[in-house]
C-alpha cells in the first residue's frame, strides 16, 4: 500500500468512526474520556521518555528556544491535560441539544438540533497537548479525528496517540475514532487537505506560513486559526502600577504562545512615567525590547522599530513598544497591525473602555487584563482546538459548541405543501 492508499484507508475508517460516535450515549463519552486521562496518567514516564529525546534533538539541531519550550511536555503538563479532559468529561454535551423550536401557522414545529461535524483533521505544528486537546474535545462532540503534528513531535504524538487508543478499547468508542498520520512527507499533508469524501473540516494550528499553505491548498472546508499579533493599550488614565503588572504577564509569562503580547501601545501623556518603570522591568525580566523614537527616548538601551517590527509575531522575549498621541492613534494602529486575535486596554475611563469593546475587531477584546486568557481552558471550555481568528462558523477559543454545527428537525402531522 503506498502512502496516497494508506491515507484515503484513514480518512474511510475515520467516516465509519465517526458514524457510530455519533449516536453514542453522553455517559459512554463521558467514561471513555475519564479512561484517557487515567491512561495518560499511567502511561506519563513512557511519555515524557521519548519527549525529553525529540526536546533533545530539536535543540541540538539548533533550533529556537522557544520552539523546544512548545515541544516540551512535563509533570505539570501532563497533569494539565489530564485535567483538561476531566473539565470536558463534566462539561455538557452540545449534541442532540435542541436550541430553539417554533410553530408555524399550518401546524409544523420545527427546531435545531447540534449534531456533530463528522470527521476533524488538524494540522498543527510543535505543540503536543494539542494532540490530547483535540481527542478530547471531538470525542466529547461525537467528532473522528485525524491529526497530523509536525515532524519534530513525531514520536510523541505518536504514543499518546496510542495511550488513548488503548484506553479507548472496549469503553463502546470505535479506536478509530483518534488516529495520527504519522509521516512527515508533505504529499502525505496535500492528500489530507484533499480528502473532501472523507474529510469535513480541517483546523489548521501553528505559524502564519502553515496556516498559509492550508488556506491555499485545501479543498476540505478550513477553519482559520490565526497569528496572533496581540497589543495592549496603556491609556492616558491607567493604573500604572496593575498596567505594568498586566504588561509583564502577558509578555513574559510564557511568551512562545499565540495569546502571549507582541506590541504594547502607550497614550504619549503617561508613556515618561510608565515607560520608564515599566521598561525596567522589562529589561530585567530578559525582555528585548523594540521601540519607536519616542520610546528610545525613555529606553535608550532598546533597539530602535523597523516597520516589520509592528506586524511580528515574535514568540519569543521581543517587545515593539509604540507610544500613540491619543486613542483613535491606538485603535488604528492595532486596525493596521493586528491579526484578529487578542486585543487589550488598560484604562480607568469607562466610556474609553467601551468604546475600545465596539471599535476593535479581534476575537477577543479585553479591558483591564492580560491577553494570556485567551484559552479555552481559561474561558472554562476545558481546552480547545484552536483560536479561531475567522468570522465564519466559529471566533475564538473553540471549545464544545464549535465542534458542532446544526440541522433542522421538523414535525409533522400529515402536512403537505400546496
Amino acid at each position: 500500500m503506498n502512502n496516497t492508499d494508506a491515507i484515503i484507508s484513514l480518512g474511510k475508517k475515520a467516516k465509519t468512526a465517526a458514524t457510530h460516535l455519533a449516536t453514542v450515549d453522553s455517559t459512554v463519552k463521558n467514561q471513555a474520556l475519564l479512561a484517557v486521562a487515567a491512561g495518560l496518567l499511567a502511561g506519563e514516564e513512557r511519555i515524557l521518555a521519548i519527549n525529553r529525546e525529540e526536546v533533545a534533538h530539536a535543540k541540538a539541531k539548533g533550533l529556537k528556544s522557544s520552539f523546544c519550550e512548545r515541544l516540551t511536555l512535563n509533570p505539570q503538563r501532563i497533569r494539565g491535560m489530564v485535567d483538561g479532559m476531566r473539565e470536558i468529561a463534566r462539561l455538557e454535551d452540545p449534541v442532540g441539544s435542541v436550541e430553539k423550536m417554533w410553530r408555524r401557522p399550518n401546524g409544523l414545529q420545527i427546531g435545531q438540533m447540534r449534531v456533530p461535524l463528522g470527521v476533524v483533521a488538524i494540522i498543527y505544528e510543535a505543540r503536543p497537548n494539542v494532540t490530547v486537546d483535540a481527542a478530547a474535545l471531538c470525542l466529547k462532540t461525537g467528532n473522528a479525528v485525524i491529526l497530523r503534528g509536525g515532524s519534530e513531535a513525531l514520536r510523541t504524538n505518536q504514543v499518546l496517540v496510542d495511550v488513548i487508543r488503548e484506553a479507548l478499547n472496549g469503553e463502546g468508542i470505535p479506536v478509530d475514532a483518534v488516529q495520527l498520520l504519522a509521516t512527515a512527507e508533505r504529499e502525505a499533508v496535500v492528500t489530507l487537505m484533499k480528502m473532501r469524501q472523507y474529510v469535513d473540516v480541517l483546523v489548521p494550528r501553528g505559524g502564519t506560513g502553515l496556516i498559509k499553505t492550508v488556506i491555499s491548498n485545501a479543498t476540505v472546508p478550513v477553519i482559520e486559526t490565526g497569528a496572533g499579533n496581540c497589543h495592549i493599550y496603556i491609556d492616558a488614565v491607567a493604573n500604572l502600577e496593575e498596567a505594568a503588572k498586566i504588561v509583564l504577564n502577558a509578555k513574559t509569562q510564557r511568551p512562545s504562545v499565540c495569546n502571549a503580547l507582541e506590541t504594547l501601545l502607550v497614550h504619549e501623556k503617561i508613556a515618561p512615567r510608565f515607560l520608564t518603570g515599566c521598561g525596567e522591568e522589562l529589561r530585567q525580566a530578559g525582555v528585548e525590547v523594540r521601540g519607536c523614537p519616542e520610546t528610545l527616548r525613555h529606553l535608550p538601551w532598546a533597539e530602535a522599530a523597523a516597520e516589520s517590527d509592528w506586524a511580528t509575531e515574535y514568540l519569543d522575549l521581543t517587545l515593539a513598544i509604540k507610544v500613540v498621541p491619543d486613542f483613535p492613534a491606538a485603535v488604528a494602529h492595532i486596525r493596521e497591525y493586528g491579526t484578529g486575535h487578542s486585543e487589550s486596554i488598560i484604562t480607568t475611563d469607562y466610556a474609553a473602555a467601551r468604546r475600545f469593546l465596539q471599535e476593535v475587531d479581534a476575537a477577543a477584546v479585553y479591558v483591564n487584563a492580560s491577553t494570556r486568557f485567551t484559552d479555552g481552558y481559561e474561558f472554562g471550555f476545558g481546552a480547545e482546538l484552536g483560536i479561531s481568528t475567522q468570522k465564519l462558523h466559529a471566533r475564538g477559543p473553540m471549545g464544545l459548541s464549535a465542534l458542532t454545527t446544526t440541522k433542522y428537525i421538523i414535525y409533522g402531522d400529515g402536512q403537505i405543501r400546496i
